[in-house]
């Protein structure tokens, strides 16, 4: 019997030891195709981002360089000149588009959370709200340019206050088109808004002998040529049947709905516009600016493929995304970062050939390029953060990081430490990155599920109350 037993034993032990072999086995494949799927649907998201990020980046680029192309050309008048525009355009962009700017991104949440969820009409009348209450905030925000007369005396205030109107439509127009992915018609009046400036605004300020009138007059005209533009291709177009703008009472159905988001949008927009405005230098500026509309557009396609995947009820779409956005602007911060030291001695000459000037953006260069790193992760942050509509906490980790921790150091290192422009613009540059790594923290510990859930709900309820 022993010897019976033995092999018997011995088989039944081997079979077990084959059996979890083969279990082994079958999980370790099992954990393979997981991670195989999980790469092929970051690698296609991240597709998806970009694919719309690079139209995005002409769309903003092209309407940035309506104001970088007239700072170039009036600034090569005279280096008062150059100062001139560039405060007169800093005034203007915190105390008017920048508000503009700001109030529009609530149609981010808003149309990029409804499209995702097929409620296409609702990305119409909530534009039309857009429009309606920016027009009418613009009203105020002209009256006081033109009662400011010694500080608006380059800025021509009545010229300004026209483009504010034209840049009150435009912006709602850009938030309409881009969560329905229609970039194309986005990209084509952009450019073509652009070559139509650049030799108008040549021709006003040096032929005609304009100055400062005719690059305000120039940006003016280019920001209506832009929005008329998308309002004919709105109305005519067969994309945009299921999501026309019309006029309708909507307006007031979607007044609260819209400052719920508004407000805390142009809170983050405007107090970080205002910090940057009053410590960068002129061209540094220009520069700096420059690069934000650039992954401003990577932050648009971030903003919307969220909200869009949120709405859809697809919350593993919508982390995908963000992390997606978050290696795309990684790569091109630190690309555009290394181009632009590596050019430190040639860059500062666009702007101006005053030798004080150049050499001064030159030793500038490495605070720039260490803002440009910071400054690209805050925007697409910014951007995912407009998505999963949490502006309020964006609005409240803006105010701590610039205006309690930013500028105190940056006060700091200029008065005491006697480190002077470059000590308050390190102060900023502290502040965005406290500000860059809190909301890396809260995107996180996310739970996109619950954040799914709740678009759904907003969406559902705001449909009931429509009805």
């Amino acid at each position: 019997m022993k010897s019976i037993e033995a092999p018997l034993l011995v088989k039944t032990k081997q079979s077990g030891e084959e059996k979890e072999k083969v279990e082994e086995e079958n999980e370790e494949e099992e954990e393979g195709e997981e991670e195989e799927e999980e790469e092929k649907i970051r690698w296609e998201k991240m597709k998806k981002v970009a694919s719309m990020a690079a139209p995005m980046v002409a769309v903003n680029m092209s309407q940035f360089l309506l104001q970088a192309t007239s700072t170039m050309i009036v600034g090569h008048r005279s280096e008062l000149s150059l100062a001139g525009v560039a405060l007169g355009s800093s005034f203007a962009d915190v105390t008017g588009f920048g508000v503009v700017f700001g109030l529009s991104g609530a149609l981010e949440t808003l149309c990029g959370q409804a499209f995702g969820a097929e409620q296409y009409n609702k990305l119409g009348s909530y534009t039309f709200t857009s429009m309606v209450y920016l027009l009418i905030i613009s009203f105020p925000i002209s009256i006081l340019w033109m009662f400011i007369n010694q500080i608006l005396i380059l800025l021509h205030k009545t010229l300004k206050s026209l483009t504010l109107f034209s840049y009150s439509i435009l912006e709602p127009l850009v938030r309409y088109f881009q969560p329905q992915r229609l970039i194309f018609p986005l990209v084509l009046s952009s450019l073509a808004a652009l070559a139509f400036h650049v030799p108008l605004c040549w021709l006003l300020v040096h032929k005609f002998e304009f100055g400062v009138k005719g690059a305000a007059v120039s940006i003016g005209i280019s920001y209506w040529f832009n929005a008329i533009f998308l309002w004919v291709y709105m109305k005519r177009s067969r994309a945009c049947v299921q999501t026309r703008i019309f006029m309708s009472n909507d307006v007031f159905l979607h007044t609260r709905i819209f400052f719920q988001f508004a407000v805390p949008s142009v809170m983050m927009c405007c107090l970080e516009w205002l910090a940057i405005e009053v410590i960068y230098f002129a061209v540094c500026l220009t520069t700096s600016c420059l690069h934000f509309n650039l992954v401003n557009g990577i932050g648009d396609a971030a903003s919307t493929n969220v909200a869009n995947e949120l709405g859809a009820g697809n919350p593993r779409g919508a982390r995908d995304s963000a992390s997606a956005a978050i290696i795309i602007v990684a790569v091109e911060s630190v690309v555009v970062s290394s181009i632009l030291f590596l050019s430190r001695n040639v860059w500062p000459y666009a702007y101006s050939n005053v030798e004080e000037v150049t050499r001064y953006a030159t030793e500038m260069t490495p605070i720039l390029c260490i803002s440009i790193l910071m400054d690209s992760f805050l925007t697409i942050l910014s951007g995912i953060v407009r998505g999963t509509r949490w502006q309020q906490i964006g609005a409240y980790v803006n105010i701590a990081s610039y205006y309690i921790i930013g500028f105190p150091i940056g006060l700091l290192l200029c008065f005491h430490l006697h480190f002077n422009g470059k000590g308050l613009w390190a102060g900023i540059v502290s502040g965005s990155t406290l500000e860059t790594l809190v909301l890396f923290l809260v995107i996180g510990f996310t739970n996109w599920n619950k954040e799914a859930n709740k678009a759904k709900e907003r969406i559902l309820d705001d449909s009931l109350l429509g009805c």
